[in-house]
Order: structure tokens, then C-alpha cells, then sequence
């Protein structure tokens, strides 16, 4: 039986194609696995970009952070962040999984604050270099390991970044940015459409050809284990 997080993981994995350029940031075990995972299934070329500066690592244990020196381990080449961002600019990089605390209708993320920006209820981490990506990659995925009104909101207290938003992975389904605005394209199994209207903040739409997200199958499932044996993709759940 798979879990809500290897259905997220998997449904990452599967928007990856083979040859591009793929980033991820702090805080993302759930990309860090789903790109792993790619290029065990589908994506052999794909170039894997950490935020630790690793390209192509071969870790010989999935960290508990995306930080971890672990992560530099069998590079072929290493990036500071200059040079990534400088990579992006110049339209290097096809794919960015990037996140925010609020996610609003037209695919735009807060990290800044929650409320006020001048007397904020939250003051949040801030940007963490989204703002100077989102515009430029090729395509950015998010993602969030919840999925409430307090999450995915009519419009962001604050507009920490947005851009070229393709899709968002969340644990009841996969939204994608269709005429600026997102869209139901699939539900996850364990999930309704009645739940997502109720648990997304506002006004939900469904694509015409809007589906069922496939369940993993026994190959991804396998490759899954077999990359993060430990399970490192649920800590985004716990918090």
C-alpha cells in the first residue's frame, strides 16, 4: 500500500523529463526524491542542481536535510549560488521545485509575512533566492505537504515571488496554471472534489479533461524504497 507521500513523490517524478536541468532548494526532501527517482525511472539525463551546489551527486544515504554535505557527494562539478542564479537568468535551468507558506489562485507564493508586512502576525524566512528564479527557469513546480484555506488563499498577504509556474503538487491533488489562473488537472485517490473545494481558499476550477492522479505503480514504488529506504520524504509531513 503507498502513502500520500509516495503518491506526491511519484507525481513530481513523473512532470521530470529526461535532459533537462532540474533545482531544488532547502527544506525539499520531497524533490530531492522525486528527482532521484526520475532519473532511476525515466529521466536518465537528467542534470540534478542542489542547493548545496551539487550537480549529479551520487549520496551514498538520503540526508534528513537538503543542505547536507552528503549532498556534494560524487558531483560531477560544483555551483555556488551565484553562478545557479546566474545559470537561471541565462535560461539554463528548465525546472525549479519551489514552495511558500500561502499559495494564491494565480500560482504567486508568500514567504514573507502573514497579515501586515509593517505588523505582521508571522514574520516568515523570506524569499530564499525565489523571487530571482520563479521569473526566469523554464518552469516552476511547487509544492506543499498541506492543503487548507490557510495554505492556498484568494490572493497572498504579501508576494514574495511569482512567474513561470507550471504546476502544484499538494497531498489531495495536482493543480496546473492554465490562462494565469490554477486549475484542478488531477485528484489524487484518496481524495474528492468535494474536499478540495472545501479545503482550497478559493474558487476551484476543473480542467475539462481533469482526472484521476494514477496510483504508483509497482516499479515506482520499488525504485522509491529502494532511493529513501528510510523514508526521509515524510518529515515534510510532521511539521
Amino acid at each position: 500500500m503507498w502513502t500520500v507521500s509516495d503518491i506526491m513523490a511519484v507525481s513530481m517524478a513523473r512532470l521530470l523529463k529526461d535532459g533537462e536541468v532540474v533545482f531544488h532548494g532547502v527544506a525539499s526532501p520531497l524533490p530531492m526524491v522525486a528527482i532521484l527517482l526520475a532519473k532511476k525511472l525515466h529521466a536518465p539525463n537528467l542534470v540534478y542542481i542542489n542547493v548545496t551546489g551539487g550537480v549529479d551527486p551520487e549520496p551514498e544515504h538520503l540526508p534528513h536535510s537538503t543542505v547536507h554535505p552528503e549532498l556534494f557527494k560524487g558531483s560531477a562539478v560544483f555551483l555556488t549560488l551565484i553562478e545557479l542564479f546566474d545559470l537561471a537568468a541565462r535560461g539554463g535551468l528548465d525546472v525549479a521545485f519551489l514552495s511558500g507558506v500561502q499559495i494564491d489562485r494565480q500560482g504567486r507564493t508568500n514567504m514573507t509575512a502573514i497579515g501586515s508586512v509593517q505588523k505582521p502576525k508571522v514574520r516568515l524566512p523570506g524569499s530564499a533566492g525565489s523571487a530571482s528564479i520563479m521569473p526566469v527557469v523554464g518552469r516552476t513546480l511547487l509544492w506543499r505537504t498541506r492543503h487548507d484555506r490557510r495554505t492556498f488563499v484568494e490572493r497572498c498577504d504579501f508576494i514574495t515571488a511569482a512567474g513561470r509556474v507550471d504546476r502544484v503538487i499538494t497531498p489531495l491533488c495536482i493543480f496546473r496554471k492554465v490562462q494565469g489562473f490554477l486549475q484542478v488537472e488531477s485528484l489524487h485517490p484518496t481524495s474528492s472534489q468535494e474536499e478540495v473545494i472545501a479545503q482550497t481558499g478559493f474558487e476551484v476550477q476543473f480542467l475539462p479533461d481533469a482526472h484521476r492522479t494514477p496510483e504508483p505503480t509497482p516499479e515506482e514504488l520499488k525504485w522509491l524504497a529502494e532511493i529513501d529506504p528510510h523514508r526521509v520524504r515524510e518529515i515534510e509531513f510532521s511539521s
